[in-house]
């Protein structure tokens, strides 16, 4: 289970919301990936987390990226805490 301090003005980068926002929200992609690379190797996973974590603005650790590809990898549940700034 990991967790992360957002803003409330940036929450949307982190949430899917209904507001049709150009830019897809961390929690899209994360689903997106969880999808199609379960069963991937965790490196490969962590460096597309990488990816949106940083184009979506969010301080995720490198733990926190290998805590959530394990879980992709083997199609566990993730929790994430999220507080709210």
């Amino acid at each position: 289970m990991g967790e992360i301090k957002v803003s409330s003005h940036n929450l949307g980068r982190l949430l899917a919301d209904s507001t049709d926002t150009p830019a897809r929200s961390y929690q899209a992609v994360f689903s997106e990936l969880a999808e199609s690379h379960r069963g991937r190797p965790d490196k490969e996973i962590v460096v597309l987390l990488r990816r949106a974590a940083d184009e979506a603005l969010l301080g995720f650790t490198a733990a926190d990226l290998v805590e959530q590809a394990e879980a992709i990898r083997t199609g566990e549940r993730y929790v994430l805490r999220i507080r709210v700034t």
